[in-house]
């Protein structure tokens, strides 16, 4: 007698939303989360089938919820913006993240981070950042037919899928989008904002005292007997 046996319904699995590790070690790995994550939303924000998440469950395969990864930041193009708990790529029409970006950090050990390379290289993704803040060293990798190839030279690079550029400065990381616009941070973003609505308010203040100018200036003539518009 012949037992068969039975596969598990798909239906029934269920894929975590938290794999209950922290989305950062320190502040700093935060905050470049947040910057790169961010930007990146701020610079495809026209375009509705541009999505981008930060440290988001990915699950490429369906019917296995163990293998998954959480990119601290990753952007997939030809899917829609919104609410995701996780990114399971059957659901996706099965569109991988193109983009991936790690924030390295004091609590990443070498053989999990190879293990992360090794699952973006066999799950399809077309370029991978990482970045160690401590170090200021900025790796990359882009895919050539089944494999991801070390990028030679990182700093200037233009990423051919985001149109973003990389700099390196003793301060660390710069990016700049398409048209050479500086990656900027919450605080610096609203700064600018401030900035510029000042300027309008002082360019209006101008404006208003040049109106009463020559309101004032009308009055005059027309009390010497002089018509303005004949002048």
């Amino acid at each position: 007698m012949v037992t068969k046996l039975q596969s598990p319904d798909k239906s029934n699995i269920i894929y975590p939303d938290d794999n209950g590790e922290p989305m950062s070690d320190n502040t700093e790995q935060f905050r470049l989360i947040v910057w790169i994550k961010e930007n990146l939303e701020l610079l495809f924000a026209n375009d509705a089938n541009v999505f981008v998440a930060g440290n988001l469950l990915w699950y490429p395969v369906e019917g296995n919820n163990k293998i998954y990864q959480a990119p601290d930041a990753m952007v997939v193009f030809g899917r829609p913006k919104g609410y995701r708990g996780s990114y399971q790529q059957w659901l996706e029409d099965n569109i991988v993240p193109q983009v991936v970006f790690e924030i390295w950090s004091p609590g990443n050990r070498l053989t999990p981070m190879i293990q992360k390379f090794k699952f973006y290289e066999r799950h399809g993704v077309e370029e991978y950042y990482l970045y160690d803040p401590q170090t200021l060293e900025l790796t990359g990798w882009q895919r050539s037919d089944e494999e991801l190839e070390a990028i030679a030279q990182m700093d200037g690079w233009t990423s051919p899928r985001l149109g973003v550029r990389f700099g390196l400065s003793e301060s660390g990381l710069e990016m700049f989008g398409p048209s050479g616009e500086s990656f900027v941070s919450f605080v610096e973003l609203a700064q600018l904002r401030q900035q510029a609505e000042t300027r309008a308010q002082q360019a209006e203040s101008l404006l208003e005292q040049e109106r009463s100018r020559s309101q004032a200036l009308e009055l005059r003539l027309r009390e010497m007997g002089i018509d303005p518009n004949q002048l």
